[in-house]
């Protein structure tokens, strides 16, 4: 297939790598020089603007980080509206407000053109092995034209409803795994202060029913105090500002949310955003000091 990959940061290289490997063409455009020369040594052809990306393709990928990236990479002066045909596909696997995944799938629809939000969980480990888990939100019949790509991309696949839904589950997801990773970290506050290991704390809870992903892979780096990004907090700092948007004009109540978003927010205020997000724990610790 013909297909266009934007966005070739920790998480999107190893997924164009994987689409390259799996026998497509990808034409791909980036801000920096470097961030395209892997993969124009692995098969990519390299395109002058996001508008020559789309002409050249019959689906595009975007991943990036903020809304307003988006945007400019769709509708800006050379944007990928300039090229895309009738027909064709975006896949925005971003995370993004949900309110603006809508606003682009319907913008691209007078066009002609068909969207899918399709946001990931997984981290660079997961766009490496190919095994992220993919929310998406669109017509099911537009899923179906990209699911064998999506095959090579994730594990897990969940159609969740029209556009803007992939987008909501995602919003899910960080609430639940960046809340679990702070319950984490005050577990691990909580056993060093009161003069017991945390190691052993850890490996007790791992075998219960408080053991969890977050708890295996989080909780190690921060007895490790291994802070060096998985995925740098500022990202999980983004996503809680959007999420708590979203909440806000719709009403709901997410009391613990707001708080682990006070936590980031704290984290960020002491320049550890380029950290992971188990640096959470530090935030704890520099409070007993105050």
């Amino acid at each position: 297939m013909k297909l266009g990959f934007i966005g070739l940061g920790v998480m999107g290289r190893p997924m164009a790598r994987r689409l390259l490997e799996a026998g497509h063409e990808v034409s791909v455009w980036a801000r920096r020089p470097e961030a395209v020369a892997p993969l124009l040594a692995a098969g990519a052809v390299s395109r002058a603007n996001p508008a020559e990306v789309a002409r050249n393709s019959d689906i595009v990928f975007t991943i990036v980080t903020h809304g307003h990236d988006v945007e400019a990479i769709v509708f800006g002066e050379q944007g990928l509206n300039k090229g895309l045909a009738a027909e064709s596909i975006l896949v925005d696997m971003s995370t993004i407000a949900p309110a603006l995944a809508r606003d682009i799938a319907e913008r691209l629809a007078g066009s002609g053109v068909h969207m899918l939000d399709a946001p990931v969980s997984g981290g660079g480990v997961g766009a490496e092995a190919g095994t992220l888990a993919i929310m998406v939100g669109g017509e099911a019949v537009v899923l179906e034209r990209v699911r064998p790509l999506f095959a090579v991309l994730g594990k897990t696949l969940v159609h969740i409803g029209g556009n803007g839904s992939g987008q909501v589950a995602k919003a899910c997801n960080q609430m639940v795994m960046v809340a679990a990773i702070e319950a984490a970290a005050e577990a691990m506050r909580l056993a060093a202060a009161a003069g017991v290991d945390p190691e052993k704390v850890r490996q007790a809870l791992l075998g219960g029913s408080a053991g969890s992903r977050v708890l295996e892979v989080f909780g190690s780096r921060m007895v490790a105090r291994d802070f060096a990004a998985g995925v740098e907090a500022r990202l999980h700092h983004k996503d809680f500002g959007l999420l708590l948007n979203a909440a806000h004009g719709m009403g709901v109540s997410l009391p613990v949310v707001a708080t682990v978003g006070q936590q980031l927010n704290a984290l960020m205020a002491n320049g550890w955003g380029a950290a992971d997000t188990a640096a959470l724990l530090r935030v704890l610790e520099t409070a007993r000091h105050r």
